[in-house]
């Protein structure tokens, strides 16, 4: 079943599911219990795009900590919770949003159900998770190994365990860090699961290998019409995170808005810094509001014609360079003054 037709669930002020834009989300790597700095991450997460964001609920002192957090953050508030029946009680109580748990980790059905219950109460969905790497030791002897079908049946039991204490408000996650058997269990999960899909590539690695390796997971399954929410799991700052969830969905023509930047690779005709006047065009546009393409260019050569699919663009000779328009030139400025002309052209950005 496709995004088009998952249900739909609300997450505190955001829905995802039923057709509903997909939700980027991301992670914080602070201590709960410190809120201050919980809450500086969040809003530093919340400027430059993220939808939601999930907080390790490890202790009392954490999920107390949320109801503080939550006063002071703008986006829906996930609880992730593993093993403690009575920190995801807690989590709800003090104000979260959405829980993330697995209840294969969570004890006796008995503790499920009372988290079900306090997720009934307060109307709070949970997220049912489950990693290639937590797999039920039967269901691996099953199918002689860790599978996408392993994972997806035991995603399926959890569901189906919590449908019958009553409850439905719930969003589904099968992550794997094998990019291919991860692709393959969204496409299986999907023919029989109505809920909305978390999807992401856990344990994906660094900012390098976790981007290629989530692109690469992430477009497959995005542009097979599958999932509902993401998140880009990388080691290292959740900004980063965002950033590269944004460029998936723009690329993949499911998100639309803010500054796409082009620029060519560099060749022995470049005459200008040109890795690093592209990272400095694109921390540059990052908060202009237009929906265009900008394109950077490394020579006058061949810069005005590369540059034409662009809206606008800028190439670099020896000491100056070109502002481009459609592939036009459209004026010549001294190369320390091109960023700057840039900008104000796309300040006063006209058709």
């Amino acid at each position: 079943m496709n995004r088009e037709s998952t249900k739909k669930i609300k997450i505190g002020n955001i829905e995802i599911g039923g057709g509903s834009p997909i939700a980027i989300q991301s992670m914080t790597n602070t201590k709960t219990e410190d809120v201050q700095a919980t809450v500086s991450q969040i809003l530093a997460l919340e400027a430059v795009g993220c939808d939601v964001i999930r907080c390790a609920v490890p202790s009392v002192e954490a999920a107390q900590a949320l109801s503080m957090i939550k006063k002071q953050i703008h986006i829906p508030l996930v609880a992730d919770i593993h093993f403690d029946y009575r920190l995801a009680i807690a989590a709800i109580e003090h104000g979260a949003d959405k829980i993330r748990i697995n209840p294969g980790n969570i004890g006796s059905e008995e503790r499920v159900q009372m988290v079900v219950d306090k997720a009934k109460e307060y109307g709070v969905p949970i997220r049912v998770g489950v990693n290639s790497g937590s797999l039920e030791k039967s269901l691996i002897q099953k199918y002689g190994g860790v599978t996408a079908e392993g994972i997806v049946e035991s995603a399926l039991d959890k569901v189906h365990m919590i449908e019958n204490m009553g409850y439905d408000n719930l969003v589904v996650s099968i992550k794997s860090s094998d990019v291919l058997m991860c692709v393959k269990a969204h496409e299986l999960i999907s023919k029989v699961c109505k809920y909305p899909l978390h999807v992401g590539i856990t344990e994906s690695g660094t900012v390098l290998s976790g981007n290629i390796k989530s692109s690469v997971g992430l477009g497959i399954i995005l542009h097979e019409g599958i999932g509902d929410t993401i998140r880009v799991s990388l080691t290292g700052d959740p900004i980063e995170e965002i950033k590269s969830a944004k460029l998936i969905l723009k690329t993949l023509g499911l998100r639309s808005g803010g500054i796409e930047v082009v620029s060519c690779p560099t060749c022995g005709r470049t005459r200008i810094d040109l890795i690093s006047l592209a990272s400095r065009v694109e921390e540059m546009v990052a908060d202009i509001p237009l929906d265009i393409k900008v394109a950077v260019m490394g020579c006058v050569v061949n810069g005005p014609g590369e540059a034409r699919e662009a809206d606008i663009g800028i190439a670099g000779g020896i000491g100056e360079g070109l502002l481009i328009k459609k592939g036009e030139v459209i004026k010549k400025v001294p190369e320390d003054q091109l960023l700057a002309v840039l900008r104000e052209e796309l300040l006063n950005w006209k058709e």
